[in-house]
């Protein structure tokens, strides 16, 4: 902002919206943006590692307690969802349990307040619906009186070539549930979190930021997620705790043997459903604000940044090339 209102002053005389002066602080700000911005790293990155690395083991030797909080999951009937309610459980939380499958919610409910749980409730509901959200939510605060904690995790995934889809009308409820989904429960959410200076915690995935062939429009849905609560952690401030989750593969059924068989993608080890929500249950308890489990996978956003088209080339050859020539064979 400096060196924008510097430049600004040196044109002030002339028409600061003309295409020459508009066009003189970009070329000023080209040059002297990155080179300040070089300076600024070298002093700054290394303070902010160190503080970041004291503040980690602080919340790690006196992480939060969680007995007796309200926390509320989305798509809890299954998978991370499910394993979540589990060690939440374990922790002596409340737990409101959301998603389709009312049947299958209730043997997580039953299991949940048999291991520590002192209150479940099963709230059967579409969140691709803000109807529905509006409705879970406001049960869930008649219920508790209070909002602690907002899991965002219901998620559905269609895989194949993009090309190769018959009707690009199919992958509409991937973006409904995945990120609408998200979205309303959130904006229901958001005032009751307030209250209580309560946190969300949303499930991303590693595909938001790293392209992962077979798979364009989840990963669109899941890079939408993660730019929409990297903004709004900005808009709350410290009002509302935000931690954004990008697993690797893990083993769910939106991983299962036949996906991955078939794009090529057996080899990658796929990350224990209970490992990856220990692990998020943790960084809850840090009050982090990313997390991504397994933490090798952040070597490839490294990867990603510097030598994207390398990247590209191999996933290509690995998930594309390569298993078509299997198919063949």
């Amino acid at each position: 902002m400096f060196i924008y209102s510097f430049s600004f002053l040196i044109f002030k005389e002339q028409d600061i919206y003309s295409n020459t002066s508009l066009d003189m602080i970009h070329a000023i700000l080209n040059v002297v943006f990155p080179l300040v911005s070089v300076i600024l790293f070298i002093v700054l990155v290394p303070a902010f590692w160190l503080f970041n690395l004291l503040r980690f083991c602080f919340k790690s030797m006196y992480p939060e307690q969680l007995a007796g909080k309200v926390i509320l999951i989305t798509g809890a009937s299954t998978g991370i969802g499910e394993q979540l309610a589990i060690e939440f459980a374990k922790e002596g939380a409340c737990l409101a349990l959301v998603a389709r499958r009312e049947k299958q919610l209730n043997l997580v409910a039953q299991y949940a307040s048999s291991i520590g749980s002192p209150n479940v409730i099963v709230l059967p509901a579409d969140v691709s619906k803000l109807e529905d959200c509006k409705r879970f939510v406001d049960q869930t605060i008649k219920h508790f009186g209070r909002l602690d904690y907002l899991v965002n995790n219901a998620a559905i995934s269609t895989f194949g070539l993009f090309e190769d889809q018959t009707c690009a009308l199919d992958h509409v409820s991937v973006m409904d549930v995945n990120f609408w989904g998200s979205v309303y429960t959130t904006h229901c959410a958001l005032p009751h979190l307030r209250r209580n200076k309560g946190k969300i915690i949303t499930l991303c995935s590693c595909g938001g930021w790293f392209a992962t062939p077979r798979a364009s429009i989840y990963n669109a849905s899941k890079e939408a997620l993660l730019s929409f609560f990297e903004t709004l952690r900005i808009e709350v401030g410290s009002n509302v705790g935000i931690t954004v989750v990008t697993p690797g593969l893990v083993g769910t059924q939106l991983t299962n043997v036949e996906r991955l068989e078939e794009s090529n993608a057996l080899w990658i080890p796929r990350l224990s459903v209970k490992k990856c929500a220990k692990a998020i249950v943790s960084s809850a308890k840090r009050e982090d604000k990313y997390l991504t489990v397994p933490s090798w996978t952040k070597t490839i956003f490294l990867w990603k940044i510097l030598c994207p088209e390398i990247v590209n080339s191999i996933m290509n050859f690995v998930f594309i090339s390569l298993a078509k020539r299997r198919k063949i064979q």
